[in-house]
């Protein structure tokens, strides 16, 4: 309990439950959709954005927002075009942002940027913009989904079944890839490009193992993202090891305990079924 008297643990507190609330959202519609490949080529993509922050001398979040917002919607409308495979696209920005990253930081004035807090992230270092910006993200995303969540819901499952009932599903789609954007972006700070998109479907997976339900997946998701948020804080204190790679850590040890704790279950409950 000593902990909460520190600011810079109340700040990874409150940054972790926001944060939970982002990924638990807009990552059911990543998995949902299978997006989950074209979510890490946006999140290695926003290292360019990074690099390029850190040789103009602006923002490194800032720039990483608008390049993976553009990356990603690089990444739609190429994916549309019949003479480019989706996965081709996705293999060309993801390799064109980290090239970009690396270049500009080792072209960067001065002395040679420490990358590894974007990397692998550091949740006990974010500041009270950060929070900001996190609670923005996930204000903006309760409201979108609660205005739209089934025509969302019809986009996710049945891209054909939206566009007959006069939805329009192209828009939905960039419009939902910027937010995929956004919210990795706003996480970079937690987990690092490395871990990003760990956060955006691990525990929307094992929710998974206990519904199919569109919103209930995102209710558990939100639940099981901010308790692996602080079983990793409370890993990374105390063994003084990162705190992004403690949370994913965390969380594929949650889902571990639960896909085995779901199997003995109903392993069990077959076997007294067939005995009765």
């Amino acid at each position: 309990m000593d902990l909460l008297q520190y600011t810079f643990f109340q700040h990874a507190l409150l940054g972790s439950f926001l944060a939970s609330i982002a990924c638990g959202i807009i990552g059911t519609y990543i998995v949902t959709r299978r997006l989950v490949f074209i979510s890490g080529g946006i999140t290695h993509a926003s290292f360019g954005g990074i690099g390029f922050g850190l040789f103009a001398g602006i923002s490194p979040i800032l720039s990483a927002a608008v390049f993976s917002v553009l990356s990603a919607f690089g990444v739609e409308w190429l994916s549309k075009r019949k003479d480019m495979r989706e996965d081709s696209a996705i293999a060309v920005l993801w390799t064109l942002g980290m090239a970009l990253g690396i270049m500009f930081s080792f072209l960067s004035p001065g002395f040679a940027p420490d990358l590894s807090a974007y990397l692998f992230g550091n949740i006990l270092t974010i500041t009270q913009t950060d929070i900001l910006l996190l609670g923005v993200l996930a204000l903006v995303l309760i409201l979108f989904f609660t205005l739209f969540i089934h025509p969302i819901i019809h986009v996710a499952f049945d891209r054909e079944f939206a566009r007959s009932q006069g939805l329009p599903v192209a828009l939905f789609e960039y419009v939902l890839m910027m937010f995929i954007a956004l919210t990795i972006v706003s996480c970079l700070r937690m987990v690092g490009i490395v871990l990003a998109i760990s956060l955006l479907t691990i525990p929307q997976m094992t929710a998974n193992l206990f519904t199919y339900k569109f919103k209930r997946i995102i209710w558990l998701s939100i639940g099981i993202g901010y308790l692996s948020c602080l079983g990793g804080l409370f890993i990374s204190y105390f063994l003084n090891v990162p705190s992004g790679a403690s949370i994913i850590f965390f969380s594929i040890i949650i889902y571990a305990m639960c896909k085995g704790g779901k199997s003995l279950f109903l392993s069990t409950t077959k076997n007294i079924g067939r005995y009765k």
